[in-house]
């Protein structure tokens, strides 16, 4: 056995827990940057927030400026913006991109060079400053994660800095604060969860040196990372719908909330797979959000997998909550899949690549690039050489599924 279990120094859930940010903040360091976004700073809740910690501490800081996706812009601004001010905590409110951006403004506050210096797995050298991580939407996992994704304007796919030197020293999670998060955001946002506990639960299992723990950042499935991964999975599928359908439904509030956060547990160990390696080009190619992408193509990559996975797909059918008693693991299989297309188009989830502008043309350099990805794309159950990467986009292309089944059992 060879297991290692990371994550922040105090991880705070449920509702009204938005109040000890203050306290925390405060406890952390004197001089604060605050990091979020336009659209999250103007929520009356994240104002509140803002005032009671410029109450609690000596110099308060806000860049509410972060984009979608990261870009090196901000990151170089962001830097700017805590150096000005000398600080020595960062707090981030916000969805996923927000929290990424604090993450790597902490790395170069305490190391120095820039984003580029820091590409990869394990490349960050130490601690950096303290960083209070409060999310606004349930998705991402990256109050909880190792991993810091960006957009650098040289390279045709998504970047990522992974180390266990960048997870938040504390992650504050409140669903109170997803409230008002608009439904298209928190269907994306909760598929992506989605496909976090989905691709951790059937991520490739890998044997390991003693060193691995320490060296790599993304091990494989393990029974930690199932554990969290199916808890995370049957919390979320009962709950995504309802979320997306009335926001203010505060039970699939709070669901979607822990299922977030135990899914960014499981892959911050296990790892992502095909479809986050797929959806990096993709993404940076039709410019179409992180989630919508994920959950497009998760079924797919599942499917061609399925000779390696069935079984597990077979449990998550049973953890989803659908009748597969008297099933087969194929069968079961079958009705997990099926079931993942309905709940996909009721979130308005597109069925194709075609649907996002993909141009057929580009599908195999689509998945050369993806094959580059090699911390993620190692994890995929299934085969992972190029043609196999290649025909899973072409069947997330046509949406023929079917054929695609058909020709794998041939």
């Amino acid at each position: 056995m060879l297991e290692t279990v990371r994550g922040p120094r105090q991880l705070i859930v449920g509702e009204g827990v938005a109040q000890n940010i203050p306290r925390v903040v405060a406890e952390s360091g004197s001089r604060v940057l605050i990091v979020t976004d336009q659209v999250v700073l103007g929520q009356p809740g994240v104002a509140e927030i803002v005032a009671a910690v410029r109450e609690k501490v000596e110099v308060v800081e806000v860049f509410s400026d972060a984009t979608p996706d990261v870009p090196l812009a901000d990151v170089a601004v962001a830097v700017s913006v805590a150096a000005e001010v000398d600080a020595d905590v960062i707090l981030a409110i916000g969805g996923g991109t927000v929290i990424d951006l604090a993450k790597i403004v902490g790395v170069i506050r305490r190391h120095g060079g820039t984003p580029r210096d820091f590409y990869g797995e394990s490349k960050v050298p130490g601690r950096t400053i303290p960083l209070v991580a409060v999310p606004t939407t349930s998705g991402t996992g990256s109050e909880l994660t190792p991993v810091s994704v960006m957009t650098d304007p040289d390279r045709e796919l998504k970047v990522g800095v992974s180390s266990v030197h960048i997870v938040p020293d504390f992650a504050i999670v409140d669903p109170e604060l997803t409230y008002t998060c608009p439904a298209t955001v928190t269907a994306h946002s909760g598929i992506d969860a989605f496909c976090h506990a989905v691709e951790s639960y059937t991520a490739r299992p890998r044997a390991h040196g003693p060193r691995d723990p320490v060296e790599q950042v993304f091990l494989g499935r393990n029974p930690i990372t199932d554990h969290y991964a199916l808890l995370a999975a049957e919390r979320i599928a009962r709950s995504l719908r309802r979320a997306v359908r009335d926001g203010g439904d505060t039970d699939a509030r709070a669901d979607m909330s822990y299922g977030s956060m135990l899914a960014g547990l499981a892959f911050s160990h296990a790892g992502n797979a095909a479809p986050h390696a797929l959806q990096y080009p993709i993404g940076a190619a039709t410019h179409t959000p992180h989630g919508l992408g994920v959950g497009l193509l998760l079924p797919y990559a599942l499917d061609a997998a399925r000779d390696a996975i069935g079984d597990r797909l077979a449990i998550l059918a049973g953890v989803c909550g659908l009748d597969v008693t008297d099933a087969s693991d194929a069968e079961a299989a079958d009705t997990f899949l099926t079931w993942l297309d309905g709940l996909l188009a009721d979130i308005g989830i597109p069925p194709t690549l075609a649907d996002i502008g993909v141009a057929r043309a580009d599908l195999p350099r689509f998945a050369e690039m993806a094959s580059g990805v090699t911390r993620l794309i190692q994890n995929h159950p299934g085969p992972t050489d190029t043609a196999s990467l290649t025909a899973i986009l072409e069947a997330a292309w046509t949406g023929d599924r079917t054929r695609h089944d058909s020709e794998q059992r041939q």
